[in-house]
């Protein structure tokens, strides 16, 4: 049997296998559906339809492919999890959210403001899995210590980080302020 490219022309379409992806790129859920089982079988990690089927605006990196250097970072149902890792099986009905669906069509999110204001990039390949990451960070631990920040396992090429954990105190302290 001759495999095509993910996504097949009837990828998009309503499917019978049940397997969505919500992906929340704009304010509406855009699902991504796999039709047959060549496209699961093609799509065996979540980072391929993203980059590949849906077109992101920002890149879904592959980066190193094994879970390890984070350029990958996207939520699931909020938790930062690493595309290249998760199986499309894994997130059936479940949200799954990229740098795209940070700000959800308003203002920026204030992880994403922090790395422009901290002029955080320097190539950019690392940002959208860094900033998928504080973002989780932030949701779990609003006042993070350095011990916290360490936690953070994403691979940045350039070496930011000491204007990545910058950029991750003045969100805790932008969302802070917000909260009182």
């Amino acid at each position: 049997m001759q495999r095509t490219a993910w996504p097949s022309d009837n990828a998009r379409r309503l499917l019978t296998l049940g397997i969505v992806l919500a992906a929340f790129l704009t304010p509406e859920p855009s699902p991504v559906r796999a039709e047959t089982p060549d496209d699961v079988a093609l799509a065996r990690d979540l980072m391929i339809p993203m980059r590949d089927g849906v077109k992101l605006a920002a890149d879904v990196y592959r980066g190193c492919g094994i879970g390890y250097c984070g350029a990958c970072t996207v939520h699931i149902d909020g938790a930062a999890t690493r595309s290249c890792l998760t199986p499309m099986s894994r997130v059936a009905g479940r949200a799954v959210t990229t740098i795209e669906g940070l700000a959800r069509g308003g203002p920026l999110h204030p992880v994403q403001q922090a790395w422009i204001d901290e002029d955080v990039p320097q190539c950019g390949y690392c940002q959208a899995g860094q900033i998928m990451a504080a973002v989780d960070l932030l949701a779990r631990k609003p006042q993070p210590s350095d011990a916290d920040l360490a936690t953070l396992t994403n691979l940045c090429r350039c070496g930011t980080y000491p204007r990545i954990r910058k950029a991750i105190r003045r969100a805790a302290a932008q969302l802070q302020g917000e909260h009182r």
